[in-house]
């Protein structure tokens, strides 16, 4: 004797799970009808339905639903990768909130995943070299890259590269930057 088919026993186990929670829509929109909804109220009937060894339902892939999702995926893997960058070179909870909406305890836990230590206390603040080095740096930079000083995440990127290549924390870099930015716009 042949197994029940088992997408009969998604498709009825989702019916069913649709009914309870009164989304009458998502079983029309799956294909029932009235009739074929009154008869899922008996579980004799339910029975035949799942223990079916011959399909009565089939699957359609919604082409570009499926492409958006993939592509969603691949920008969920570059987040992940940048927010890890930034937490390795000292971005605040703050700053990765405001990037990605990560609240402060999405980003301990992403901290304790990738192995960060838990940071105490404030960050240091540059010295008059450090600070007169870092402008110059972003100065060449943002003319480099020809950035606007409205585009978050480029001037994001170009911070994380100075702070990799000062050794001096990504908030630290970010305050001071967007303070040049501040005085800029005046």
């Amino acid at each position: 004797m042949s197994a029940p088919h088992p997408l009969n026993q998604a498709v009825v186990a989702q019916a069913l799970h649709d009914l309870r929670n009164g989304q009458l829509r998502r079983c029309h929109a799956m294909g029932f009808g009235a009739e074929e909804l009154e008869a899922l109220k008996e579980p004799a009937l339910v029975s035949l339905l799942i223990n079916a060894t011959v399909s009565w339902c089939s699957v359609s892939i919604n082409r570009d639903v499926l492409k958006r999702l993939m592509m969603r995926m691949r920008d969920m893997e570059r987040d992940i990768v940048a927010i890890d960058r930034m937490l390795r070179l000292g971005a605040s909870s703050d700053m990765v909130q405001r990037f990605f909406g990560l609240t402060h305890q999405e980003v301990a836990l992403r901290r304790d995943v990738i192995g960060l230590p838990r940071r105490k206390g404030r960050h240091r603040v540059l010295d008059e070299q450090e600070e007169a080095t870092l402008w110059r740096r972003w100065k060449a930079g943002v003319a480099d890259r020809g950035l606007g000083l409205d585009d978050e995440m480029q001037m994001l990127s170009l911070a994380m590269d100075l702070s990799e290549t000062m050794s001096i924390p990504l908030v630290v870099a970010w305050t001071a930057i967007q303070g040049w930015i501040e005085q800029e716009r005046r």
